[in-house]
């Protein structure tokens, strides 16, 4: 559909509701929902069944038509993209689909890097952190893909709302804490490993997909997947000691 044509839906569905017009914006927007699922699905188990996510994707990118406003001067595709990957955790956490033990397995590997970072003041190395868990190597490698799940869409997750203890709702303070988290989280991330800080920079800010990012890094998707899943696992622990800091 050129750009005149889904204006003019736009417009219409706009203006009268249209059914036929909502449907027609739906079909040309539907890709969207293809890329968003594509980008979530590094963190999927294989058990997970990616068509259901999609479906939820769909209903998400609808709710995105529906309460889109062109006046507050956001980019639609933008609105979009938050709607439906909302839609897709939404239903990722309503099915229960982690496990326990794998949150707890997440919690103990993000709690023993947190605390040698602190006392080495660098990144810790694999084995230095397999000998901290009192495992081998080899088997803190099985780990990182078995947590892999743990870190999905992760930096997303330290909203405003969930900074803000106590329900302090303050727009001075909702600034002010917004900020000091974005200065954390910038820190935390110029001090990750220079593999996991472009992963990291190639995923949330240049929004490449998995195997997009493992063409540019030359390495196989299993790699970039988990030199993901460490980095966000050290983010989590530098933001966590942020919010400790706060209470």
């Amino acid at each position: 559909m050129g750009e005149g044509r889904q204006a003019a839906h736009w417009q219409i569905y706009r203006d009268h509701r249209c059914v036929e017009s909502r449907n027609k914006l739906i079909e040309d927007y539907l890709p969207l929902v293809k890329v968003v699922a594509g980008r979530l699905g590094m963190h999927f188990p294989a058990y997970i069944d990616r068509d259901d996510f999609i479906n939820n994707g769909i209903f998400g990118l609808v709710q995105a038509i529906e309460r889109f406003d062109a006046e507050k001067g956001v980019k639609f595709e933008t609105f979009a993209t938050l709607r439906i990957r909302g839609a897709m955790l939404d239903a990722m956490r309503s099915q229960d689909w982690l496990p326990v033990s794998v949150r707890q397995k997440a919690r103990q590997v993000q709690d023993a890097v947190r605390k040698l970072e602190d006392e080495f003041g660098r990144a810790a190395s694999d084995e230095e952190i397999a000998a901290s868990l009192g495992i081998k190597t080899d088997e803190l490698q099985q780990l990182w893909g078995q947590i892999r799940a743990a870190t999905v869409v992760p930096l997303e997750e330290f909203s405003l709302g969930e900074q803000a203890e106590g329900g302090r709702q303050d727009a001075s303070f909702a600034g002010i804490e917004a900020e000091a988290v974005r200065q954390t989280l910038g820190k935390a991330i110029d001090a990750l490993p220079e593999k996991e800080r472009l992963v990291v920079s190639l995923y949330y800010y240049e929004e490449l997909t998995l195997k997009e990012i493992s063409l540019l890094m030359k390495l196989s998707e299993a790699r970039i997947s988990q030199l993901h899943t460490k980095a966000i696992l050290r983010l989590r622990g530098e933001l966590d000691q942020h919010r400790q800091s706060l209470l």
